[in-house]
């Protein structure tokens, strides 16, 4: 699933794949701004960490969990 999480004030954007589910990652997103001094904490499939600060936080976009179809459609 692709993620993207937008940052106040920054041109560029954080884009990863992960394989956590969107329920998880929106609870993640939820629990992370709830406490307003805290921080969202993702993983990607590669093994990095993404930390971000929850008051630089501008959105976080959560893909679908679907694949991607190739070539043509008729």
């Amino acid at each position: 699933m692709d993620i993207r999480i937008g940052i106040f004030n920054s041109p560029r954007e954080i884009g990863f794949e992960t394989s956590q589910p969107a329920a998880e990652v929106e609870a993640a997103v939820a629990a992370a701004l709830a406490d307003p001094t805290g921080y969202l904490k993702l993983g990607d499939d590669k093994g990095r960490i993404y930390v971000v600060p929850t008051s630089g936080l501008a959105y976080v976009e959560i893909g679908s969990e679907e694949s991607r179809r190739v070539g043509f459609v008729a």
